[in-house]
């Protein structure tokens, strides 16, 4: 009887995956639920399990070679079959082996070494289940980043447990009550689907039951006495004279550290996935120079890629040592940055699930959209003397800096609110637009991971303390893995600040399904020609801002832009907050 090894259905659009590599070659031996292959598809790379025990008999599907969810990988065997294809190959042995005829009777003492106490540690443990919730309505699946507790430590209630990444954020898993983890059933690296089970919270009375494992090692010390059979052996007197020659070189090179070092190459290669050896090994890093922040000490993903990024940036730092010293001190933090870049120069790596995702949207926009960009000039002087008069004190009462975003976004909800049609959505195939009751501004924030937009959820309703406080918090949450799906999502409207990082301006690409979004350039001092109340004209020196907003011309005409954006314009020109300040 032979078990099919299929592709499973690894998330709700997955509908194809490619086999990156095989952990088994036919004629290997497998256990179930071991690792049997590697696969890749557009959302995340994965483990296959064994379906069965056995030996793997046929390989149907070759290393990167594609295939449909539910297609048949290879062929596992039963599980008795492996004695027969293994009988031969005793038998071999056998004749050799004649005279150690009495040695077969120890065999039969490892079938008692290997009583079902050992495997009855695994029993399923009974308590309240650990489940990964729903994280937002697209999100299907999640795969654990990292347990934050270990199997025997006590937990909380709501303590964070353990960490889960997404195609969308990275966020915490709370204990769903208070008491001992029993069980970890879904590991660091391992994809699940939402509403699988990752682990097991007994009462904290439950505590002494994981204590109880300890007791098959007591028949286990029971094997002890097969050890003297091992010096009975009339070979160990024979061995004596070969080490003795050999006796004093030993010695010499029995260094600590070298017999150390592959004792910790050998402790580490168990806490370790396939994928993250394949990743060391992509990257040429050491694994036994990594010190892994898993529980118990496993090298996870993130270890490998943090210990290849640094080694990359001290090769370059390396590289570049008289330009660093020449260099001027107020030189030195843009160069950081520059030189963590210029170290990827020749190099090849991995697309994150983020950046597939963001690169797949950004194309999507711009193929279901008609999308046009209208720029206007704004005078920002009366912002930045009303920002100079009361950020100290606003930072000293709200706890968060002023900032030129609030003011931008409060202009652009109070000009939302006069033209609807900006804050709308179309569905082309419904014949139908939406207009939104309500302003939910989403606010573009560069992480170290990719673009995120977190969504200032009925915006409208706040003044500028309340709309800084928010962003900031937002921002900073998003920032360090901490915002949800759920804020991450149903935005109306979206501004991207671009200018931070100098530019003056761009034309950024719409946030679907929304109609419209606005980029703010680098405020800068020009020259410009203005007005006195006499009606003269001067030149002056004024703080100025480009305004991008690229627009769905399916359904925004340019003139309704246009409007739009001057009404930006003079609220942001009149400089009248001081009120809400």
């Amino acid at each position: 009887m032979s078990t099919p090894v299929t592709l499973p259905a690894l998330g709700e659009s997955v509908t194809e995956g490619t086999v990156s590599r095989w952990l088994k070659q036919v004629g290997d031996t497998v256990e179930v639920d071991e690792p049997l292959l590697e696969v890749s598809t557009d959302k995340v790379d994965t483990e296959i399990p064994s379906p069965a025990a056995g030996v793997l008999l046929e390989i149907t599907v070759a290393e990167d070679e594609v295939a449909p969810v539910g297609a048949v990988l290879g062929i596992i065997g039963d599980a008795g079959a492996a004695p027969a294809a293994a009988a031969p190959v005793v038998e071999a042995p056998a004749p050799v082996a004649a005279p150690v005829a009495a040695p077969p009777a120890p065999a039969p003492a490892p079938a008692p070494v290997a009583p079902a106490p050992v495997a009855a540690a695994p029993t399923a443990a009974s308590g309240t289940d650990i489940v990964l919730p729903a994280l937002g309505e697209s999100v299907t699946e999640g795969t654990v980043s990292r347990w934050l507790k270990a199997v025997g430590e006590q937990v909380e209630a709501d303590e964070p447990i353990l960490e889960v990444s997404t195609d969308k954020v990275d966020t915490e898993i709370p204990a769903p009550a208070a008491g001992t983890l029993l069980e970890i059933r879904v590991h660091e690296d391992e994809v699940a689907p939402v509403g699988a089970v990752l682990g097991v919270i007994g009462e904290a009375g439950a505590a002494p039951a994981p204590v109880a494992p300890p007791a098959p090692p007591a028949p286990v010390a029971a094997p002890a006495p097969v050890a003297p059979p091992a010096p009975v052996a009339p070979p160990a007197p024979v061995a004596p004279p070969a080490p003795a020659p050999v006796a004093p070189p030993a010695p010499v090179a029995a260094p600590a550290p070298v017999a150390t070092e592959p004792r910790r190459a050998a402790d580490i290669d168990s806490y370790i996935t396939p994928l993250v050896r394949k990743l060391a090994a992509e990257h040429k890093v050491d694994l036994a120079s990594i010190k892994g922040t898993g529980v118990g000490g496993r090298i996870r993903k993130q270890d490998v890629l943090a210990a290849a990024e640094a080694a990359r940036v001290a090769q370059a730092a390396a590289a570049v040592p008289a330009p660093a010293a020449v260099a001027a001190p107020v030189a030195a933090a843009p160069a950081a940055p520059a030189s963590a870049d210029a170290s990827k120069r020749g190099t090849t790596e991995k697309m994150s699930r983020l950046r597939a995702t963001i690169a797949k949207r950004m194309v999507e926009s711009l193929q279901v959209s008609a999308q046009l960009t209208a720029t206007v000039e704004v005078d920002m002087s009366m912002i930045s003397r009303l920002r100079a008069q009361v950020k100290d004190d606003f930072r000293a009462r709200e706890g968060v800096g002023l900032s030129y975003l609030p003011f931008i976004t409060k202009a652009c909800i109070e000009a939302l609110k006069q033209f609807p049609v900006v804050n709308a959505t179309i569905d082309t195939e419904a014949g139908t637009i939406t207009y939104n009751d309500a302003e939910h501004i989403g606010v573009a924030v560069d992480t170290d991971k990719g673009l995120l937009v977190p969504v200032v959820k009925d915006a409208g309703d706040l003044n500028i303390a309340g709309l800084a406080k928010k962003i900031a918090d937002l921002a900073a949450r998003t920032r360090g893995n901490k915002v949800t799906p759920d804020e991450l999502s149903g935005g109306t409207f979206t501004i991207t600040n671009y200018g931070s990082a100098g530019t003056l301006m761009d034309t950024p690409i719409i946030n679907q399904p929304q109609v419209a979004i606005l980029g703010t350039g680098a405020l800068v001092k020009r020259p410009v020609v203005v007005a006195d109340r006499f009606g003269g004209e001067t030149i002056a020196i004024r703080d100025m801002m480009y305004l991008s907003m690229s627009y769905d011309h399916r359904l925004i005409d340019g003139a309704k832009a246009a409007l739009f954006l001057s009404a930006v314009k003079k609220r942001l020109e009149e400089g009248d907050f001081a009120g809400e300040l």
